[in-house]
């Protein structure tokens, strides 16, 4: 397997007749996410047409009215849910060309007197189209139960590889995990210049990521060790699996956070994609596990810089990335919790 393509698996190959976890499939797994840091999921049990139900939901609600749109404004949740206008999101330091409704676990909010920590703020109830795309909100929630389900074994598949019993990681997801997921319309700009980008070159902050995409394609990995960057290509039905920090955080770099990035639209054109970013409870924190001397050997460690160190504890994790992403929603509903700038 040559770091300029992108490994293809089949979920439904990953365990034995008798149930158990097969060592191909968990091999293949690791080798995947190690030498490459993302794979195309195939076979993973998505329902006939679930898919398709799925995503011309999403297509109906993008393509309504912008005030319709606005009714979900996510500048009006402090939790971070709902939809984020074309270009208000921020990655790498720069606005995406993207807009998209943002959502998680369904909670009541927590009121801050009886925050523990901060990053309780990122429990709360999302907002959906209920008055014009009804249906959105159970095709979401059953894209999600599912997703889960796939994290899961995915997630018991790679302790097995890494030579860990199979529940290794368990007890982080147990409860309520704090996974989030996205429905993103990306929107190719008339007046695009060279600096122009659909998302910027990023790593994501949870655990693994899931991501359905459409056969337009434009997104684009750097494998570990390259310096180029590879197409990861529209695979028909296939989620695109990618490693989180978190998951770096736990292995010691074994696993990276492998850095990709969107490249923009043709003007006039758009491209659809639902992100599932599996993670654990926010009060989960990934201690380093006991790789295998094989294995170690090749754990360089984790990549941080000052501007992006990788925090054990997913709650600190996710809401350094949220207060990040979304400076509007920060400001407004959290100034306490934003660095001051200096003019």
């Amino acid at each position: 397997m040559g770091s300029d393509t992108i490994p293809v698996l089949r979920l439904d190959s990953a365990r034995t007749a008798g149930g158990a976890l097969d060592p191909a499939f968990t091999a293949a797994l690791r080798t995947a996410l190690h030498e490459v840091g993302f794979l195309q999921l195939t076979h993973y049990g998505a329902a006939p047409g679930q898919v398709a139900e799925l995503t011309a939901a999403v297509t109906r609600f993008f393509e309504l009215p912008l005030p319709d749109r606005l009714a979900l404004d996510n500048r009006e949740s402090p939790h971070f849910r709902g939809y984020t206008r074309l270009g208000h999101e921020i990655t790498a330091g720069r606005p995406d060309a993207r807009e998209q409704i943002d959502f998680g676990p369904e909670l009541p909010p927590r009121p801050r007197p009886e925050w523990d920590e901060p990053y309780r703020l990122l429990e709360g109830p999302n907002r959906w189209p209920d008055a014009t795309v009804p249906e959105l909100r159970t095709l979401v929630g059953a894209w999600t139960d599912l997703l889960s389900a796939v994290g899961t074994e995915l997630t018991r598949a790679l302790a097995a590889g890494m030579g860990l019993p199979e529940d290794h990681f368990d007890d982080a997801f147990a409860g309520t995990p704090h996974w989030f997921g996205k429905l993103i319309r990306y929107v190719g700009p008339d007046d695009a210049g060279p600096d122009a980008q659909g998302v910027g070159p990023h790593a994501d902050w949870g655990f693994l990521t899931l991501l359905l995409q459409d056969d337009v394609g434009g997104l684009q990995a750097r494998p570990p060790g390259s310096t180029e960057w590879v197409d990861v290509p529209p695979v028909p039905g296939a989620l695109v699996v990618n490693v989180g920090e978190m998951l770096e955080v736990a292995t010691h770099g074994y696993l990276a956070a492998t850095p990709h990035r969107v490249l923009p639209c043709s003007p006039g054109t758009t491209r659809e994609s639902v992100g599932f970013f599996w993670s654990p409870r926010l009060d989960a924190t990934l201690d380093r596990v006991p790789l295998t001397p094989e294995l170690a050997a090749r754990a360089p460690g984790v990549t941080e810089t000052a501007q992006n160190a990788l925090l054990p504890r997913f709650g600190d994790n996710a809401l350094k990335g949220w207060l990040r992403s979304h400076p509007e929603v920060a400001r407004r509903h959290h100034p306490d919790l934003v660095a001051p700038t200096h003019g």
